[in-house]
This record gives C-alpha cells, sequence and structure tokens, in this order.
C-alpha cells in the first residue's frame, strides 16, 4: 500500500498510476492521518455473464414464483398498519 499526503497526490499522482493498475492502492492522508483509499476500477466485463453456473445446487420450493399474499403485497407497499 502506498501512503501519499494530499499534496504529494496532487503534484505526483500521474506517476502512480501504473502501480495503481498493477493492483497497489494508495492510502491518502491529511497531516499523515488516513482519510481515503484509491484503487483501480475492475475492468468492465466484454463477454456477457454466464447464466446457470449454479443449476441443480439450488432447490426451490414449489410455490417460490406463487403471487404473494394480499397482506404482504400491502406491506410492501407501505399500506399495511
Amino acid at each position: 500500500m502506498i501512503q501519499l499526503n494530499i499534496h504529494e497526490a496532487k503534484t505526483h499522482l500521474s506517476q502512480y498510476l501504473d502501480r495503481l493498475l498493477g493492483g497497489e492502492v494508495i492510502l491518502l492522508c491529511r497531516r499523515n492521518v488516513p482519510i481515503a483509499e484509491i484503487r483501480a476500477v475492475a475492468p468492465k466485463r466484454t463477454e456477457p455473464r454466464p447464466i446457470g453456473l449454479a443449476r441443480g445446487q439450488i432447490d426451490l420450493p414449489a410455490g417460490f414464483f406463487d403471487a404473494l399474499p394480499e397482506d404482504i403485497l400491502e406491506a410492501f407497499q407501505g399500506r399495511s398498519a
């Protein structure tokens, strides 16, 4: 983890970008007191997310997709007492 005070980060941030992309984290400090972390954003997925990876591992009850009772629906909508 890289620890930088605000002034150093503002002055030299471009020099730390490659290290961020390499997986390091910057701990941003104000007068040596940590206030934030800066880390690289995860790369955007380029292929669709696979579907059905847990097929056969989960058992849903027979009534799982049945309509909810009216009192529960009203509670979700904020109409119950």
